[in-house]
């Protein structure tokens, strides 16, 4: 009873202000603060007020909030742990051993897909380098890129 007596002298108040600022000419903001203004009334007549404060007033409404709460930090701990030790979701949990024999060293440019180098290639020295040491054909790609492009 006194909230519905409380949203209605709000909306009056509301009501008051938009008439005074149609007043003044300014009828779009005129109209939207009296779309505003008659929210409340609205909320009373539909129920929503009476809803909303018998769930404000009840403890174990309260209870229920803070259960879900605990829930959803327990989740977020449990997630952060699992990111933290490197443990993927039950996806990556499964494909952990396979992907463990395919690895790709964390210098690599691109994944290995053959069989390996064999002992005289590895000891080859590199053929084209430059005075720096790299490789000459280092912006190759680079260039092919802008060639493609016409720059």
């Amino acid at each position: 009873m006194l909230t519905s007596t409380v949203c209605a002298a709000v909306s009056a108040a509301g009501l008051g202000i938009a008439a005074l600022t149609a007043y003044r000419k300014r009828f779009l903001a005129a109209t939207r603060i009296a779309a505003f203004s008659l929210i409340p009334v609205g909320l009373v007549m539909t129920g929503v007020i009476d809803w909303l404060t018998g769930i404000v007033f009840k403890p174990t409404v309260w209870v229920g909030f803070g259960v879900l709460a605990l829930s959803a930090v327990l989740f977020v701990i449990g997630r952060a742990v699992e990111r933290h030790r490197g443990i993927g979701g039950r996806k990556e949990r499964k494909a952990a051993p396979e992907s463990r024999s395919t690895a790709v060293a964390p210098a690599a440019s691109a994944p290995s897909l053959g069989a390996g180098r064999t002992g005289a290639e590895v000891a080859a020295p590199p053929k084209a380098q430059g005075r720096s040491g790299a490789p000459k054909d280092d912006f190759s790609d680079i260039e092919a890129i802008l060639k493609k492009h016409g720059i």
